[in-house]
């Protein structure tokens, strides 16, 4: 035991002091901070000057009114005429004329600019035009502005209600809306820190066989103590870097508009359930364990350090697999490829916290998941243990599946 946390000490003051380990961190603060403060980095870098939008109305229902000024339009009425204006337009003096007119009850608009407009200011300026022309049309029921905002305003009370008593009452739009958004930010949490400690494990096993060092290691401790100080120094070292990314993103959260960012994330985190939490927090922590332990078990089989992203493979496309079913599962989290991965060990704990936080599924089923990824664990550790002591002094050359062979077949 004292060796086991020996190597433990050893291997986790290593990478925790590694220059890698601070700019992954590091990389996440920034990561953190510009999508905390985007809005005030746009406004910095893609600020202008709001463009110049002169409206030329030729309807008789003061239709110019409905186009508001924004921080990129600069709104104004025109007593110009259309060739006059446009003039100024091929002078640069207009960034862009609107010309209004009524086509048999219908807000007609032209627009004239000297440049093609950018996606945004496009975008915007459309937008608002499809919203006058609605007001428009309602205009023409002798509706006052007043009354037809109304009208496009209004919005349905809508209530949802269980007619079977025995059915678990169901998740609200918004409770759903903040399980996806929670989901998602998991997924790629558990994605990025699976990606980056199963390629530190296997490295590091692949490189201490590849020098011979392990050799030297082996002669005084045992195979299996040194696999079990591999997993759980890499373990540690991976909550490590949760623990300082979390306080880095509790401090920027702090930081940002005045604390404002924090009460949204309050109020999206009072949206779910302690069972939620509960569920998403297991999966995390087991799902590290099975890419970890796959790791090792992979590290053992190569021969030298060129050979690990080669054996990485299969476990990066287990990842990579369920990851990309959380992204397509965000917009519809009730398909059935989302319920079967849901279920299946490398992939659960990306997806199953998803269909938990968004769907209304029984909670039993989360357990079942929870149930088959934890005996999967353990039925991947115990062999794992069998099988490190055989191959992690075994050089043999070729694919994984003639690795896995060759070991059976030398130390049997």
């Amino acid at each position: 035991m004292p060796k086991f946390w020996l190597l433990v000490k050893q291997l986790y003051k290593q990478k925790v002091k590694a220059k890698s380990f601070i700019f992954t961190i590091a990389l996440y603060a920034v990561i953190l901070a510009g999508v905390l403060f985007w809005n005030d980095i746009s406004e910095f870098l893609f600020s202008d000057e709001p463009m110049q939008t002169a409206v030329i109305d030729e309807t008789n229902a003061d239709a110019a009114a409905l186009i508001q000024s924004t921080d990129d339009l600069d709104v104004s009425v025109t007593e110009l005429s259309e060739e006059e204006a446009k003039q100024q337009v091929m002078e640069e003096e207009i960034d862009i004329l609107v010309t209004l007119a009524d086509d048999n009850g219908n807000l007609a608009a032209t627009i004239y600019t000297y440049e093609p407009l950018s996606f945004t200011n496009q975008t915007m300026l459309s937008s608002q035009l499809d919203y006058a022309g609605k007001l428009y049309a309602v205009q023409q029921m002798n509706l006052t502005s007043e009354q037809a905002e109304q009208v496009l305003g209004a919005q349905a009370m809508i209530a949802y209600e269980l007619v079977n008593e025995d059915a678990a009452d169901g998740k609200s739009e918004s409770q759903k809306a903040a399980g996806i958004g929670v989901s998602y930010f998991i997924g790629f949490l558990i994605y990025f820190f699976v990606m980056t400690f199963l390629s530190m494990i296997t490295t590091d096993v692949a490189s201490e066989k590849g020098s011979r060092v392990l050799e030297v290691l082996l002669a005084t401790i045992k195979p299996t103590t040194h696999f079990l100080a591999k997993v759980m120094g890499t373990l540690l070292v991976a909550l490590t870097q949760l623990a300082a990314v979390a306080a880095v993103a509790v401090v920027l959260l702090f930081v940002a508009d005045d604390g404002s960012r924090l009460d949204f994330v309050r109020d999206v985190l009072s949206s779910l359930s302690g069972a939620y939490v509960a569920y998403t927090t297991t999966f995390l922590m087991l799902t590290l364990l099975f890419y970890l332990i796959f790791g090792a078990l992979l590290g053992s089989l190569v021969s030298k350090v060129e050979e690990a992203s080669q054996a990485l493979v299969p476990a990066m496309m287990m990842a990579l697999s369920g990851f990309y079913v959380l992204i397509t599962g965000s917009f519809n989290p009730d398909t059935m490829l989302i319920k079967v991965f849901s279920y299946l060990p490398f992939s659960s704990g990306m997806v199953m916290p998803l269909r938990i936080g968004a769907t209304d599924m029984p909670l039993w089923e989360a357990g079942v998941s929870l149930l088959i990824l934890a005996v999967t664990v353990a039925v991947l550790f115990y062999f794992t243990m069998y099988f490190y002591k055989r191959s992690v002094l075994t050089y043999t050359t070729g694919g994984i599946l003639q690795k896995f062979r060759a070991v059976f077949k030398h130390t049997t």
